[in-house]
């Protein structure tokens, strides 16, 4: 993978074989299997079981290094929200990138994995009395202050001879995004605090006034899975017109920009994805040009990439349990689903699985990919081609699996949540091992 773009490659008669969505690593076997960083996909079903999911460190590793040489001269900041465990931790830090949290308990396994608090930004529309007082006992670098109501209770606990550091959560009335759930960038959801009615810019004179809080810049999301760059130049130049109001109203010229993440990838071949050098580009041209027309110094940018970095590298192995025709479908059931992936169910996202482990030379039939739920929404994939001989005991190998799978898996039906393997160099080891009946009967107190 170049480390200038991650923008995938197109799809053309030269991919033959549709791996354009898969980690850079993914190479095709004569016996029609297919390695991811050298590591067979069969051989680490046989090893590790099914539901199984694959992180190509290399490709987590490249995507943090492409985003450095894009934005060299701002903070890029790993949104932990995206996936999270101990070596994802280790390898953002390695890779020079910060880390953004959105409670205690992401807080307290980044820092106890050597993760520097000081390169923490902790966000959340909802903070818990918990969250604040961790985040400032362990002294995380930003606070991202989403609602008026947090502004008095940080001022409160932070020791009398400090000063937290914050961000406004602003909100700067721009739609973008995949789906309207994850639409964050408008007057009408949860997120922030409102340009249009005054409510950020009450926010910010409100911190001004705080003496335990020092404001050092704005921050904005606009959506998740955005795919063009428009967007993000009109939040900059929105962002830039209210950090001018702050000059002139309050004397007080801002030293961060925080423009978010939310940068969006290719799931199945022929779709788009974001390309940053195109946004690096952009943005920094609408922020100095902004900055000069308003007289204003340019101030440090962040930007706060989760799935761009880790959705690409993850793979997801199914075994199929059932194949049944009918209605005139064939449903090809496998031994995973919405507990461990609900992005379908909530967003209604499909994806391009790939048979594994086995070459098949039978015609492709039209296909749903369905999981072993209590749900008809349980699907994975629905009208996409397999081999018409797809059949129980066959692997299904789903790219594009590495962000908001796991870290939004549920425990429906007590299936337990599947291992994730890391695999670099033609090696494979153990990060998170499944979630066993004893894990979760711990929890069960009751008799």
């Amino acid at each position: 993978m170049s480390v200038t773009s991650l923008t995938p490659p197109a799809l053309t008669p030269d991919d033959s074989e549709g791996l354009s969505v898969w980690p850079a690593s993914a190479r095709p076997a004569a016996d029609g299997d297919l390695t991811v960083g050298g590591v067979s996909l069969k051989e680490a079903a046989d090893r590790f079981g099914t539901p199984l999911y694959v992180l190509d460190e290399g490709e987590v590793r490249d995507r943090c290094r492409a985003y450095r040489t894009a934005f060299p001269q701002a903070d890029v900041v790993y949104a932990a929200k995206a996936f999270l465990c101990r070596a994802m931790v280790r390898w953002v830090e390695e890779e020079g990138l910060g880390l953004d949290v959105c409670s205690a308990g992401e807080l307290g396994l980044a820092v106890t994995a050597g993760f520097p608090a000081e390169r923490i930004v902790m966000h959340g529309n909802a903070k818990s009395p918990e969250d604040l007082r961790t985040a400032i006992r362990l002294g995380v670098g930003r606070i991202v202050v989403d609602s008026a109501s947090e502004i008095a209770q940080l001022d409160s606990i932070v020791p009398h001879s400090d000063r937290q550091q914050v961000m406004i959560r602003v909100v700067p009335g721009i739609a973008a995004g995949g789906h309207a759930k994850i639409r964050t960038g408008t007057d009408d959801q949860k997120f922030g605090l409102s340009i249009t009615d005054g409510s950020a810019q009450h926010a910010i004179a409100n911190v001004l006034r705080r003496p335990h809080l020092e404001l050092v810049g704005l921050h904005c999301h606009i959506g998740s899975q955005i795919t063009s760059v428009k967007p993000y130049v009109a939040a900059v130049r929105r962002m830039v017109g209210l950090m001018s109001q702050v000059r002139d109203q309050h004397g007080v010229k801002l030293p961060e920009l925080n423009i978010g993440g939310g940068h969006g990838i290719a799931y199945r071949p022929g779709e788009s994805s974001l390309d940053i050098g195109v946004l690096a580009g952009r943005v920094r041209a609408e922020l100095v040009d902004g900055c000069a027309h308003a007289k204003l110094p340019v101030p440090r940018l962040t930007l706060e990439p989760g799935r761009a970095l880790v959705g690409p590298a993850g793979v997801a192995v199914y075994h199929v349990l059932a194949v049944k025709q009918t209605a005139g479908r064939i449903f090809v059931a496998v031994d995973g689903g919405m507990s461990d992936n609900p992005r379908p169910a909530l967003y209604g996202v499909r994806y391009s699985p790939r048979l594994v482990g086995r070459r098949s030379t039978a015609a492709p039939a039209l296909v749903t990919v369905v999981g072993r739920h209590c749900e008809a929404g349980d699907v994975l994939a629905d009208a996409v081609p397999l081999p018409g001989d797809v059949r129980p005991g066959d692997l299904l190998a789903v790219p594009a699996a590495g962000a908001y799978h796991l870290s939004m898996a549920s425990g429906y039906n007590l299936v337990g949540r599947p291992p994730i393997v890391a695999v670099r160099d033609g090696a494979a080891r153990m990060l998170v091992r499944r979630e066993s009946l004893e894990d979760m009967s711990r929890r069960d107190v009751g008799l």
